[in-house]
Order: structure tokens, then sequence, then C-alpha cells
């Protein structure tokens, strides 16, 4: 497994940027799906984002399509994600997670019991 640590978060106006970074530990990084989820008061943590191994595939729901992006450097044990124009319904805590299993697996499943692998979440409040 590894050790997920995320940053980055803060209060931002509607329409805002923020950026997201997630530090893991452990020399096996690059073998793991990567992903950021959220879960807002009251509601199901659920899927924002997700990367390949490699960086070379990534997937995005609806809800944030177009507006965020997922990145990753496996030298340094990163992954990012960036969010341009961000909404008051984006408010939630962000969560860093890994998972074992391929990224066409996870992306096709939709499960957040695939990701083995948590970081402790960081505050995102977007005002209106």
């Amino acid at each position: 497994q590894v050790q997920l640590v995320e940053s980055g978060g803060g209060l931002v106006q509607a329409g805002g940027s923020l950026r997201l970074s997630c530090a893991a530990s452990g020399r096996t990084f690059s073998r793991y799906t990567m992903g950021w989820f959220r879960q807002a008061p009251g509601k199901e943590r659920e899927f924002v984002a997700t990367i390949t191994w490699s960086g070379g595939s990534t997937y995005y729901p609806d809800s944030v399509k177009g507006r965020f992006t997922i990145s990753r450097d496996n030298a340094k044990n990163t992954v990012d994600l960036q969010m341009n124009s961000l909404k008051p319904e984006d408010t939630a805590v962000y969560y860093c997670a890994a998972s074992p299993l391929s990224h066409s697996v996870v992306v096709a499943r939709q499960r957040i019991s695939d990701f083995s692998s948590w970081g402790q979440g960081t505050q995102v409040t977007v005002s209106s």
C-alpha cells in the first residue's frame, strides 16, 4: 500500500481555481491507478477524476469534465488535481486514493471500494 497526504484546499470564489496535490510514499506508487474523490455533507463519496499508472489515460464524470484536470508525476510520487471554473456545488472534502486495479476496471466498475489507500482529505469551499 501507499500512504497519501493531500494539500492545497481552501476557500475560493465561484469561477476561481484551485490546485490540489497528493504526495505518496512508497516505492510502488507508479503501479497504482490514482484517483480524486469528494464528499459533500450528507452525500456519498463520488468520483472526481482517475488516471492510469502511466498518466496516459484519464476519466472524469460529466459534473467536472472540461473544468478539472488530473495529472501525475511518478518521479516525484505526486498526483495533482487542477480545478478551474469552480462552482458552489464543488464544495466538499476532496480525497486522494490509490487502487491496485487497472484504470479500465475501476472506471467500468465505479466502486469506491476498489481504492484501497486513502488520504485524510482536504476541504474545498466555493463561495457564491
